[in-house]
């Protein structure tokens, strides 16, 4: 048995999901960040479990060729990225691996795996970010939590950002420091600025600040509103969103619009695609292309064909695959989401499109009752997985495919499992890169019926 304190030389053999290295000392698991395959290290064990233990690098004995430079100077503090240790293409491999090792171990599923899609560019991809603020010492900050912590890392400028999202950061902050507003404290929940949320069109360049706070404070924020416009003519609107509850869950139900439009625009696989606060919207638009591509290149779907697209959000994956069926049908239980859809339906002049808000299951029912029989179901689930419903949604209605876009190879991996299960096999999986540098991955998941 492994102690704590004590010292062994290893090599790192493996990478985990969660980006720390895995090395063997007398065939007991030991986890290690900041390492990479190939690194021979003498490790210090700091925390013993039952069957595995952790630990840290006490001494680079032998770099792997994988290694390289880190090149930002709040790496090892702020919980973000995990992989700027390696090169990109190390990170790949591992992520492509993880892809494959959840259907094998997971699924018990041996499908097609095709080529892992890498990201072209690996800065300032985001275009969206969301900034915890807190009072360190009487001074307002703002950052990205550690990694395990509701520590705020006191930053304005990360690499996976737009540039101009630190330029507004700073002018933001500088107004509450002067105005002297406080932030809110999750303790003692008092305070009034709870988050800094901003949004930015890759292809149109529009940008959306909202300002979350714990009560409304619209009066306040005239003055940040004339600030902000002033210095960022691409800023389009600016909102204010309340919420008042003692919670972690950043966004409020309540929006309140302070200046210009109460949302922005951008382009995703040709479509026009408008953006509130509340709807879901792939953070990495030129990737996301990418994977909605592989999408409809699984789902061939033909003029004749019905798609139902599960978890819709503001619809982007039934537009983009709208030209080539004969009718898309949305679901997803955000109000504010399903808006968005029916009117990115409407300026893209796609009229064989539907959306509907509600529980999927109660929305589908409603259907079928009214004859709709989808050929083919698009699902892009929660990290949680597709829910036991929705399961049965699908298995009720017996589409001829599935495709499952998925940010969680070991969930995705577990519900292809059970669809098997109902007789539909795994034909091909992809994954692709949507964060690099994090640790998160996707994937695309072909599934098909069997004729039996």
């Amino acid at each position: 048995m492994l102690e704590k304190n004590q010292l062994f030389t290893a090599e790192i053999e493996d990478i985990t999901n969660e980006g720390n290295g895995v090395c063997k000392i007398d065939r007991f698991a030991v986890f290690v960040p900041d390492t990479a395959i190939g690194d021979v290290i003498r490790v210090k064990i700091v925390k013993v479990l039952k069957n595995y233990a952790y630990g840290i690098i006490d001494k680079m004995i032998q770099p792997s060729s994988d290694r390289i430079e880190n090149d930002c100077m709040y790496y090892k503090k702020c919980g973000g990225c995990v992989f700027r240790h390696i090169s990109y293409e190390a990170e790949c491999r591992i992520k492509d691996n993880i892809v494959k090792n959840a259907f094998r171990r997971i699924g018990g599923l041996e499908p097609e795996f095709e080529d892992f899609i890498a990201a072209e560019n690996i800065y300032g991809y985001r275009n969206k970010a969301q900034y915890p603020v807190a009072a360190i010492n009487g001074n307002v900050i703002c950052g990205f939590y550690a990694s395990r912590s509701h520590r705020i890392v006191s930053l304005t400028d990360c690499s996976l950002q737009p540039k101009i999202f630190g330029c507004i950061l700073e002018n933001i902050l500088e107004y509450i420091r002067e105005k002297k507003i406080p932030a809110y404290s999750e303790e003692t929940h008092t305070g009034i600025i709870r988050n800094i949320y901003i949004r930015k069109g890759t292809y149109s360049g529009e940008i959306m600040v909202c300002i979350v706070v714990r009560k409304d404070i619209s009066r306040q924020l005239a003055g940040l509103c004339r600030k902000i416009t002033g210095k960022f003519p691409d800023v389009k609107s600016i909102v204010m969103n309340i919420n008042s509850e003692k919670t972690n869950v950043i966004l409020g139900k309540k929006c309140v619009l302070l200046y210009g439009s109460d949302r922005i625009s951008d382009i995703m696989c040709g479509n026009k695609i408008n953006i509130s606060p509340l709807s879901f919207y792939q953070v990495n638009t030129l990737q996301a292309e990418r994977l909605y591509a592989k999408a409809l290149e699984y789902a061939t779907p033909e003029k004749e064909n019905v798609i139902a697209d599960l978890y819709c959000g503001t619809g982007t994956i039934g537009l983009s695959m709208a030209d080539s069926a004969g009718k898309i049908i949305g679901i997803e239980i955000i109000p504010q989401a399903i808006e968005n859809a029916w009117e990115n339906a409407r300026i893209n002049n796609i009229h064989n499109a539907e959306f509907y808000c509600g529980d999927a299951g109660e929305v589908f029912k409603d259907l079928l009752e009214k004859g709709y029989s989808p050929d083919i179901i698009v699902v892009d689930p929660p990290r949680k997985g597709c829910s036991a419903k929705t399961i049965s949604i699908i298995t009720q209605t017996a589409p001829e495919k599935i495709i499952m876009i998925s940010c969680n190879p070991a969930t995705a991996a577990r519900d292809a499992k059970i669809l098997s299960e109902y007789g539909y096999t795994t034909v091909k999986v992809v994954g692709c890169d949507l964060f690099p540098r994090t640790k998160h991955v996707e994937c695309v998941v072909l599934m098909s019926r069997d004729n039996g």
